[in-house]
């Protein structure tokens, strides 16, 4: 058994004990999400800072971009020139996504073989499907195939649709956050919410219950994150303010030459 095998199923041993403490395979991945979340907090907070941080410099970035679009060398230079002044590194959003990838993708690949790791397990048969608190019937199956417009199956397939649209709408709320009005972003955004949807409408509900609490913890801690930097941001203005002499305009008056007396 290679380590990647001994890593996934450490993760699944984990859920099992969560399972046994709670009693609900659902609830267990969002508690081992909310472990997950903590323990990578310092990486996603660095994160999340350093992509506000860039979002605050594009107009800068935008207008050096404008005025050297000719020389590039000195728009580099320019550029890094702002980076420098703002204490940013351009490459330090990037460190904290790769180092979280290996346990994202381990835990994907568990919840996607959930029901073959729980039947592998000691498990006696009450324990499968593998459901959330009988919300979602089976934590296996997708969107797509528990889907139908009939009454019953409608209402069957409703916690699953509601995974799916917190799937793709997970791609919105930091757009909204940020209150972003660039029209390339918006644009972006809008063609990755609708691959998001395709995606989850296929995925299984384990995996969208992971991610959707994932993405939503992930968002509260950017709306926290932004409330913060912004009123540090207002408490250096309010300082300077304070700090910066003030001018006052003094008229001076003309002076009149002085009679002089006949001698």
């Amino acid at each position: 058994m290679g380590f990647w095998e001994i890593f996934k199923n450490w993760i699944f041993s984990v859920i099992d004990w969560l399972y046994a403490f709670c009693g609900d395979w659902g609830m267990a991945i969002i508690l081992i999400t909310i472990i997950f979340r903590i323990l990578i907090f310092p990486i996603t907070a660095r994160q999340i800072k350093s992509s506000l941080i860039m979002q605050k410099l594009q107009p800068r970035i935008k207008e050096i971009q404008a005025k050297y679009a000719s020389d590039k060398t000195r728009q580099q230079e320019e550029m890094m020139k702002v980076y420098k002044e703002a204490k940013f590194n351009p490459l330090s959003g990037c460190l904290p996504m790769i180092l979280q990838m290996p346990i994202f993708i381990a835990l994907y690949q568990v919840l996607l073989e959930l029901e073959i790791l729980i039947t592998n397990s000691n498990h006696d048969a009450s324990a499968l499907p593998a459901t959330f608190y009988g919300i979602v019937s089976n934590l296996s199956n997708s969107c797509g195939t528990m889907f139908s417009v009939t009454p019953d199956g409608a209402l069957v397939s409703l916690p699953y649709l509601v995974l799916v649209l917190i799937f793709g709408c997970s791609m919105l709320l930091p757009m909204l956050i940020n209150k972003t009005r660039d029209r390339n972003t918006i644009l972006m955004t809008g063609v990755m919410t609708v691959v998001m949807l395709f995606i989850g409408w296929g995925a299984p509900a384990g995996v969208l219950l992971y991610w959707d609490t994932s993405s939503l913890i992930g968002v509260g801690q950017q709306f926290v994150t932004k409330l913060l930097m912004d009123k540090k941001d207002e408490q250096q203005e309010a300082l300077e303010i304070e700090i910066k002499p003030v001018k006052v305009e003094v008229e001076r008056k003309e002076r009149k030459a002085r009679p002089r007396k006949n001698k």
